[in-house]
């Protein structure tokens, strides 16, 4: 039971909550979901027209970085992006092309950001998955909207959230690992740092001094360096496409790889996990993990 597919599975349709719960939540196996939102009025009205009709002039929160890489390892610093206040319609006019940058830009900030600043899209998907919501016994913590360039890219980690990300239009590559790989994942400590846009439109790497190191993964799974982490050459990825219509069931502590087509468009619902037996073994490997690289 401790082994993995190869691939991800497919389900024809969703499941019904215990179903759910049973097959795919309780054992912590990922799944894509076809025909889960087929129904949402999204899938059809969701076009670059009708984003700039109904979002428009209103200021939203776009993530900024010079080479697509948000929230990830960068010249020994965890860097973040910088977060920019813009209308969403001259985002769409860098997405779309009309405006040129040299820099990538990605609607990516979390915390709930469809209900929080685009509640005027709610009544196009869903404000949660009733059949998830019933598996769980809970409503999720967090509602996301997802919109960018190809080059944005999301670096390798893992988050306590069970993950329901639906696709509304282009395609999303994952490239997973299971929490039973974390002892071929390197982590080391970084000093969080964020991208600043400098006078003369250059970026500069400005350090968070106050704030404390953080965990994060330096490797790149794409073009991993074997020489400096070998032990990732024992790990085995997951790697699938999630299309438009589809839903990708991540669950927590998966660890994750994200690229997407341009112009991708997605929303995804987190649910806070259950820190139950499967947290105390991941805890248990992590700390191992650690404990052997000491020795």
């Amino acid at each position: 039971e401790l082994g993995w597919p190869e691939s991800v599975p497919y389900l024809e349709r969703p499941p019904s909550p215990l179903e759910f719960y049973r097959e795919w939540v309780s054992p912590n196996k990922p799944c894509i979901i076809r025909n889960a939102i087929s129904h949402w009025p999204a899938l059809k009205k969701w076009t670059s027209a009708y984003l700039r009709e109904v979002v428009g002039p209103k200021v939203v929160s776009v993530a900024v970085t010079p080479n697509g890489y948000a929230d990830a390892v960068f010249q020994d610093r965890f860097v973040m992006p910088e977060e920019r206040q813009m209308p969403f319609m001259d985002f769409l006019d860098i997405v779309e092309k009309k405006v040129t940058s040299p820099n990538v830009f990605y609607v990516q900030k979390q915390c709930s950001n469809l209900t929080e600043e685009f509640p005027e899209l709610i009544c196009d998907v869903q404000p949660d998955i009733p059949w998830m919501s019933e598996a769980l016994g809970k409503k999720p913590d967090a509602v996301n909207f997802w919109l960018g360039e190809s080059a944005a890219v999301t670096s390798l980690h893992k988050d306590h959230y069970e993950n329901l990300y639906c696709v509304v239009s282009g395609e999303k590559y994952f490239l997973l690992h299971p929490p039973s790989d974390r002892p071929f994942i390197p982590y080391e400590l970084y000093q969080p740092a964020t991208y600043h846009v400098s006078e003369d439109g250059s970026f500069e790497i400005v350090d968070e001094k106050a704030a404390e190191k953080v965990p994060w993964i330096p490797l790149d799974p794409l073009k991993p360096d074997l020489e400096q982490y070998p032990e990732y050459a024992q790990a085995k990825p997951l790697q699938c496409t999630v299309k438009a219509g589809e839903m990708l069931y991540l669950p927590s502590l998966w660890f994750h790889h994200v690229q997407q087509s341009h112009g991708c468009i997605a929303v995804n619902y987190w649910y806070d996990m259950e820190y139950d037996i499967k947290y105390s073994y991941y805890q248990l490997l992590d700390c191992l993990t650690k404990t052997v690289k000491m020795l």
